[in-house]
């Protein structure tokens, strides 16, 4: 029995071997998922995952924070509210599936 799709979970072992992981499945032809705009471009179906900019802002304003005196306990704890999709119409193509149009142009970006 062969998967029908694979959704990689993020985590930094997996997201250095993006290359690879897009280059395997599709070569198994597994339409495949993962978290980050770098996967797409590499050959992978879709990216969809929290704004690494997003991250970095919010990461950046609680170091201001601290370097002006708040304690870093009495931070809050803050969750992403913004995430990105991408995907790549190509590799959509060779694993002969259509990509809906409302699909498409909810995506920050499509790779062709």
């Amino acid at each position: 029995m062969q998967a029908g799709g694979l959704v990689i979970g993020s985590d930094a072992f997996f997201t250095s071997r993006s290359e690879e992981l897009a280059a395997l499945s599709a070569g198994y032809a597994i339409p495949t998922i993962f978290e980050s705009r770098e996967f797409a471009a590499a050959g992978g179906l879709i990216g969809y995952g929290t704004s690494a900019t997003e991250l970095y802002h919010v990461a950046g304003a609680y170091s201001g924070r601290i370097l002006k005196g708040a304690k870093p306990a009495d931070l809050p704890v803050q969750e992403s509210t913004k995430v990105e999709l991408y995907i790549n119409l190509k590799t959509a193509r060779v694993l002969g599936l259509t990509v809906p149009t409302a699909l498409l142009v909810r995506a920050d970006e499509v790779i062709e």
